[in-house]
């Protein structure tokens, strides 16, 4: 990543002549040690620090799963289009993006000198209090510490770290709550293409969101033969699960979570429709995608959707974890009778997914 072009364009998009003049400065001296540049730096936005310092210097040395754990939680700091220009993030990428809350009280355009543990509080108090758990909210916290620090260290921020006063409630572990049936039903039938897929794949089989986004079609037999794939021996309407998709990276699953699930019909059917689309139906593609083929993002599809749907049918507490938590409730159900009643949240609504549909299975 070509950061002095990131700095720039980010730069150019938020305060005019005084980001300007912050970038002239980056760019002639780079040290903002001196007299001027400190005199400078005490007009500088906190999203200008992350900007020209707190990305470039920090973020950009971490590893890939560090780097979008920071990009993730920035957009809880600041809105999510800045964090986009900050990474370079193309306008017209996926739409599979966090949206802007009007009502966020997002640290942004604060004046790096004048932040305080008030607005670091208000910022996690509002994460609680949107229905976020209290790690999310504790990362949150982290991160502007870790802000604050680079800032200290490189004498843009003086004082004690406004993060550090910040108070979080107890890690208290929440009711395990599951949905019933007809609670199921009402779930799937307000969803789409892809949590859908994914909420219908934890009820059926209890594989986590991990091995769901990771699960490859030569994972899947939907024959009815025994078939071998790459050394794997899957036997007829059988998922493998083997691999999982864990913080931007696909890799092998546990020993322990390594196992064979026969496919129950009315997830055959749902799989036997997405494996007809246009694209990304060959053996090492996703049986989830984003549109550019891609694996999908649980965590961007449950602030997108889950969470949205999770107050309207007000289930505030629902979540990936609750649709396993549901497999294990109705397991000793789970007969063709339950599957007739949980299809027809999805029959004759079975979406194509991102390429539409295609007659062939994967070869």
């Amino acid at each position: 990543m070509d950061w002095n072009q990131v700095v720039s364009a980010t730069l150019s998009s938020l305060n005019g002549s005084k980001s300007e003049g912050i970038l002239q400065c980056a760019q002639e001296g780079g040290s903002f040690h001196s007299g001027p540049s400190i005199l400078l730096s005490s007009e500088m936005s906190i999203a200008e620090f992350i900007a020209t310092k707190f990305v470039p210097e920090h973020v950009a040395l971490k590893r890939t799963a560090g780097r979008r754990h920071y990009q993730a939680i920035l957009k809880h700091v600041l809105t999510p289009e800045q964090v986009d220009n900050i990474f370079g993030v193309a306008k017209d990428g996926s739409k599979v993006k966090m949206k802007r809350y009007p009502e966020w009280p997002y640290i942004g355009e604060i004046r790096l000198r004048d932040a305080d543990a008030d607005d670091v509080q208000t910022l996690v108090r509002a994460a609680l209090q949107t229905g976020y758990s209290t790690q999310t909210a504790k990362h949150i916290r982290n991160v502007v510490g870790a802000i604050f620090s680079h800032a200290i260290r490189e004498r843009y921020f003086f004082g004690e770290n406004p993060a550090r006063s910040v108070k979080l409630p107890g890690m208290t572990r929440k009711e395990s709550h599951s949905l019933t049936l007809p609670e199921t039903i009402k779930v799937l039938k307000v969803m789409q293409y892809p949590e859908r897929e994914m909420a219908l794949i934890a009820v059926l089989t209890c594989m986590n969101m991990s091995e769901i986004c990771g699960l490859q079609w030569k994972n899947v037999n939907l024959t009815l033969s025994t078939v071998n794939r790459e050394g794997e021996t899957i036997p007829p309407k059988t998922i493998a699960v083997r691999k999982q998709w864990h913080r931007g990276e696909l890799c092998d699953v546990t020993k322990g979570r390594r196992k064979n699930i026969e496919i129950p019909q009315l997830l055959f059917s749902v799989l036997l429709n997405l494996s007809r689309r246009n694209s990304f139906n060959g053996w090492n593609e996703f049986v989830l995608t984003s549109k550019a083929g891609t694996p999908v993002n649980q965590i961007n599809v449950a602030a997108r959707r889950l969470k949205t749907i999770g107050r309207e049918l007000h289930l505030p507490w629902l979540s990936w974890q609750v649709f396993r938590r549901t497999h294990t409730s109705l397991a000793y159900g789970f007969s063709m009778e339950v599957q007739h009643e949980m299809s027809k949240a999805v029959v004759g609504g079975f979406p194509k997914g991102p390429a539409g549909i295609n007659s062939s299975l994967p070869k």
